[in-house]
């Protein structure tokens, strides 16, 4: 007997590992994106390493300038919040713009941390004059140039009211005049912040986002729609290309031997340009904001996009990026599509879920109340409806659109041909945060974020009015995905976990948990912010998106 107890000892381990598979199948990182979630602002600090901004990431980052390692980062847990654009102070004090809370932080020598300044939302370029003077602008939610006392006790100065042509990455002359991009208008100009005055300087740029000055006094203009970086002899007049940087270049900074250092819109990456034109990756690109997720069919190679179609396996992974679209391998999670999504550009408005129909794809935006039907074979956008009311996803559903609108905290379908106002009906109403969805063919199910809820909105083609409460007590829950079996996946964003759902009986069983996601939201935005979604691919495999930890994670269900 006693030479049996180890054999049986390994059957009985063996099936609890079994069972712990089942319950919980394996997961794996598909893919990682950037390791910066978005790089926004940059400069040079007094100990010589680079000071990156990301908005989305909600930190300062650190970086050695040679290695692109990073070194440190200052983040929410030090009052940091959404920076765009950063600059060091003569006393050596780093001061940020704080994008969506509209503020000027510092962070003195000391280690400490405050708030110098409390300004509309929007702040964005920041810079200081040899006079030790700091000014900044706003951009994207507001307009306008200020002063600002670096040290905080004065209040702000209004230098320049509403419209400035849409100021942004901007710095002083050797002149003593401030020059900045206008976005708006595709021109530099220069400004003289005691009169109050701005003279254009420069014009034919496409979208002029950031400027900055060598040592030798020559200005640099990054222009993110051309993809290139402009140098301009301000005496003369001349001009040429620096730099061709196909990456959405936003902001740029200079060394002491006015090495450039260029960050991006699109990617996340920084790049260093020597003066010789030598261009240097030394912190790689990649999706920032992972948010929707979708899957369609494998393709044909040589299929529409930028790169000739999918490359093996039977699942092409869409994932919305906020400035783009980007198509995965299923199987290896390299990166074998990419459409990008540039303001006032491209056609595609700032996706922030995808969602799969036939062979294209639904992408909505909150930021631009926008739902689209995209065709990525053509790279074509179909139809596009800008005037949903914030709406946080949106799916077909029996030939129509299904829009989860946070402002009326409903979810609305609009006629697939017509989806005009006219032709729209409220499915629902009273939910709190409308988040993700999910069809079949006579049913359409949706979440709550708030509310931690999953509601059957339509039950065998009946609408349900009040909606089917189906589930509760979710912790925040996001996206939401039907499984053949009928079953629903649904994003507990809170929790970090996927569970499965049985939409009959209520049952909520946890299919994987510690998973990085759930970020959360800075001030102005959804309570979704980035959104995790989920997708179900053709062979039952399961895809979701992290924001936290900036991954696409991939579970076999089999």
């Amino acid at each position: 007997m006693k030479n049996l107890r180890l054999p049986i000892l390994l059957l009985l381990l063996g099936g609890l590992v079994a069972a712990a598979a089942l319950a919980n199948p394996p997961v794996r990182v598909l893919s990682r994106g950037a390791p910066i979630q978005g790089s926004n602002g940059i400069a040079v600090g007094p100990d010589g390493n680079l000071y990156v901004t990301s908005v989305v990431g909600r930190e300062i980052v650190v970086m050695d300038r040679r290695s692109g390692r990073i070194l440190e980062r200052f983040g929410t847990d030090i009052g940091v919040e959404t920076p765009d654009d950063c600059v060091f102070g003569p006393d050596g004090s780093l001061y940020w713009t704080a994008l969506f809370a509209g503020q000027v932080g510092r962070l003195a020598p000391d280690g400490s941390v405050s708030i110098v300044a409390e300004l509309p939302p929007g702040p964005n370029p920041i810079a200081f004059n040899d006079q030790g003077r700091l000014f900044v602008g706003l951009a994207a939610f507001g307009d306008g140039l200020y002063e600002v006392d670096p040290q905080g006790v004065l209040p702000p100065t209004l230098v320049i009211a509403p419209p400035t042509g849409g100021l942004n990455g901007f710095e002083f002359g050797p002149d003593g005049f401030l020059y900045s991009p206008q976005t708006t208008t595709g021109s530099v100009v220069r400004i003289d912040v005691d009169a109050g005055t701005m003279t254009p300087v420069a014009s034919g740029f496409v979208m002029p986002v950031a400027v900055d000055f060598d040592s030798l006094g020559r200005l640099y203009v990054n222009d993110t729609a051309a993809d290139q970086v402009v140098r301009i002899d301000l005496a003369s007049g001349a001009r040429e290309v620096f730099a061709e940087l196909s990456d959405g270049v936003d902001n740029l900074a200079f060394d002491r031997h006015d090495n450039l250092y260029t960050t991006s819109l699109l990617q996340g990456s920084v790049r260093r340009v020597r003066q010789n034109g030598q261009v240097r990756t030394i912190s790689r690109g990649g999706f920032t904001t992972p948010g929707g997720v979708a899957v369609l069919p494998r393709q044909r190679p040589g299929q529409g996009g930028h790169a000739g179609g999918h490359q093996g396996g039977n699942d092409e992974v869409w994932v919305a990026d906020f400035f783009s679209l980007r198509g995965l391998s299923g199987v290896s999670g390299r990166e074998i599509r990419f459409e990008p999504s540039i303001p006032g550009i491209s056609a595609l408005a700032a996706p922030g879920t995808v969602a799969a129909d036939g062979e294209r794809l639904i992408v909505s935006s909150w930021i631009v109340n926008s739902v689209q039907v995209y065709d990525p074979l053509n790279d074509q956008v179909l139809q596009s409806v800008s005037d949903f009311a914030v709406p946080l996803n949106a799916i077909r559903f029996q030939g129509d659109l299904v829009v989860a609108e946070l402002a009326t905290g409903s979810v609305v379908r609009a006629d697939g041909d017509d989806p005009s106002p006219a032709n729209r009906t409220v499915l629902a109403s009273g939910l709190a945060v409308p988040a993700g969805l999910a069809a079949g063919e006579d049913d359409l199910w949706v979440t709550d974020a708030a509310l931690g809820t999953v509601l059957q909105v339509v039950v065998a083609g009946h609408v349900m009015n009040p909606p089917l409460v189906v589930a509760s007590g979710l912790a925040g829950p996001e996206g939401l995905a039907l499984l053949p079996d009928g079953e629903l996946l649904v994003v507990e964003a809170a929790a970090g976990r996927v569970s499965r759902l049985d939409p009959t009986n209520g049952t909520v069983t946890t299919l994987a948990d510690g998973l990085g996601l759930g970020a959360s939201a800075p001030p102005l935005v959804p309570p979704t912010w980035l959104f995790n979604g989920v997708a179900v691919g053709a062979r039952g495999d399961v895809y979701v998106t992290g924001d936290v930890d900036n991954v696409v994670y991939k579970l076999r269900l089999r």
